[in-house]
């Protein structure tokens, strides 16, 4: 697969604090990323180095085929960027949003105008063109936002926290626009979210920062087994504690625990590994009343790797001030 972003050795240092220590990952042309970590963890300052906001004090980023130190004007012409705050103007409509961001691109006039009522369209955004944004709803702001960041026709989108604040609904809703830009143009997407569900629904890799490294880069199910895989609940009508030496002599169980009747393990497989506990069980006349088989979810994931839940991180001050002043505006 060809790459769209590769971070050699990327490093930020702010002093004697490091940020961003020596990270190395790729993103391939055509997937959806996300990019996981609590508070300080350093996913915003390596968002700021791929974008060059920020210059790496060691190591570089290739993004496009352009390299972030040597080529930044190149970077910024193939990347789109939708912020976690509104960045719209308030007092202008949604047309005239388009039309200045492109004119900061420089993009011909009539070009522009092709382009922003194609995007106005795509977000289903085109009756509220003429609109003041001030008057928009919440998940409106945000479709604009993202029509704002293709209006250069990207190679690669990056997202941050895309849907922070919305309802369930309107966060549904944005993920199908995502999900129509990428068939539809083919883009690279490079996401953050608090949304851990949002990441294990629809990120196709994901990589997880803390204290400024990378911990783990896989696909959702590959951090899930990762972790320990599935974990199954049976409850036996016959002898349990027979029941229990049973499972554990099957290969790729552990963690076996029983309470009452109940024996709970994990296995890589849940639907590979149940059959045959079952068929063991059944030779010993151990009847299964009730079988569940249930994934680790992304939280446990994250915790696994990380040591602590992000829900938790979402209360830090800095976090919560920019939480409130972009519900805020949502909400004028």
């Amino acid at each position: 697969m060809e790459v769209a972003i590769k971070a050699i050795n990327l490093t930020k240092r702010y002093g004697n604090f490091t940020a961003v220590d020596h990270i190395n990952f790729e993103v391939y042309y055509g997937e959806i990323f996300g990019f996981l970590g609590p508070n300080g963890a350093g996913k915003t300052t390596t968002i700021k180095m791929l974008t060059t906001v920020t210059r790496p004090t060691e190591g570089t980023a290739v993004v496009n085929g352009y390299d972030v130190i040597k080529q930044p004007a190149k970077v910024r012409e193939s990347i789109g960027v939708v912020p976690q705050e509104y960045t719209a103007d308030e007092d202008l409509t949604g047309w005239e949003n388009l039309m200045l961001v492109a004119a900061l691109y420089g993009i011909p006039k009539r070009e522009a105008k092709e382009r922003a009522a194609e995007l106005l369209d795509l977000v289903e955004l085109s009756y509220a063109a003429d609109r003041k944004v001030e008057t928009y709803s919440g998940g409106m702001r945000r479709r604009l936002e993202i029509a704002m960041g293709l209006i250069n026709r990207p190679a690669i989108l990056f997202l941050d926290e895309p849907t922070l604040g919305l309802d369930a609904q309107t966060r549904a809703a944005i993920w199908d626009y995502v999900y129509r830009l990428r068939k539809q143009y083919g883009m690279t997407i490079f996401m953050t979210t608090h949304y851990l569900e949002e990441a294990d629904r629809y990120a196709e890799r994901i990589a997880i920062i803390d204290h400024g490294k990378i911990l783990a880069i896989g696909t959702p199910k590959e951090l899930k087994e990762r972790v320990g895989g599935d974990v199954i609940t049976i409850e036996v009508n016959g002898d349990v504690n027979l029941a229990r030496k049973v499972i554990e002599g099957i290969d790729g169980v552990n963690g076996v625990t029983v309470n009452g009747n109940t024996i709970t393990f994990k296995v890589k497989s849940g639907n590979t590994a149940a059959p045959i506990i079952l068929e063991a069980l059944n030779k010993l006349s151990i009847r299964a009343t009730s079988i569940t088989i249930k994934e680790p979810t992304m939280d446990e994931v994250f915790l696994e790797f990380t040591g602590r839940r992000l829900r938790d991180e979402e209360s830090s001050s800095e976090e919560f001030m920019r939480f409130r002043r972009t519900i805020t505006r949502a909400r004028r």
